[in-house]
């Protein structure tokens, strides 16, 4: 299952639209490994000029790999933190996600990071497992 549903939002959701605030508190307690992953690689793009922060390391677990893809495979959840952070995500692999300032999406970089040689250049031994 990729969320804990406190049972106040599970019957707000069923009964219509639900307040994006309630469903990303939602996603960062169910999801605690992957919501502290993008928050600190958006950290480290507002702290800087470039257009891309990105997080390289794997997760240290397979639970924790396995929030990381519950949330960025999710259009839903994915979609969530772009809007609660005001950035665009990208994702390699298992564990290669960057944020991108909005106004670097139509960049050569985002192109590069989301191409299909970008995906190939970041596979290795280690990873294909993921």
């Amino acid at each position: 299952m990729s969320l804990t549903v406190p049972p106040a939002l599970l019957e707000a959701a069923e009964h219509g639209p639900v307040d994006d605030e309630a469903f990303i508190a939602c996603v960062r307690d169910s999801l605690p490994y992957a919501w502290a992953t993008v928050s600190r690689v958006v950290a480290e793009l507002e702290a800087g000029d470039a257009d891309l922060a990105d997080n390289a390391v794997p997760p240290p677990t397979e639970a924790d790999r396995g929030q990381l893809l519950r949330a960025l495979a999710s259009d839903a959840i994915r979609a969530g933190l772009e809007r609660h952070f005001g950035v665009r995500l990208a994702f390699q692999n298992c564990h290669r996600v960057a944020a991108f300032r909005p106004s670097a999406v139509d960049s050569e970089r985002y192109r590069r990071f989301v191409s299909t040689r970008g995906q190939l250049l970041n596979q290795s031994p280690v990873l294909r497992n993921c």
